[in-house]
């Protein structure tokens, strides 16, 4: 299952890029007026376009973040919601990474303004990455708690 998910988050992260890219008539279009839009673009940095033009640099981290994700995965074996969020990080570093290495930037496409901020543009794997990081912080709140429970 753990596979099943680092395949579906890389593959469906590609499928959406891959449309959206070839896709013209998508390439700037307004969802829901002043709260969604699709808006591609080529991102040579990573967020807020950090570190634009750092491809190598960039793709290192990603690799080396991967490997070691990958590691704490299959050498600890952690609880099943840990396993989960890794193997969504897995696939969506993997995502990014191979847009990195095989286009030289990332492609991304989902574009949200919130009360008026335009937040940056992002992807499914940049979401992938996001609520994995968010499932870990629950499940180290949890473990903080149970722990704490313990000691009294």
């Amino acid at each position: 299952m753990i596979v099943a998910v680092m395949i579906v988050v890389f593959v469906l992260d590609l499928a959406t890029k891959y449309y959206v890219q070839y896709n013209t008539a998508l390439r700037d279009v307004v969802i829901i007026p002043d709260f969604f839009h699709i808006t591609y673009v080529k991102n040579t940095g990573m967020a807020w376009s950090l570190l634009s033009g750092q491809q190598l640099f960039l793709s290192m981290v990603a690799a080396v973040a991967i490997g070691v994700m990958t590691y704490y995965l299959y050498e600890k074996k952690p609880a099943k919601p840990v396993a989960i969020a890794l193997a969504m990080m897995i696939g969506g570093a993997a995502g990014n990474l191979f847009d990195r290495l095989a286009l030289g930037y990332v492609r991304d496409f989902l574009d949200f303004y919130i009360f008026g901020y335009n937040f940056p543009v992002f992807n499914i794997a940049d979401s992938a990455l996001c609520i994995g990081v968010f499932i870990l912080f629950i499940c180290s709140l949890r473990e903080k708690n149970d722990n704490a429970e313990v000691d009294r």
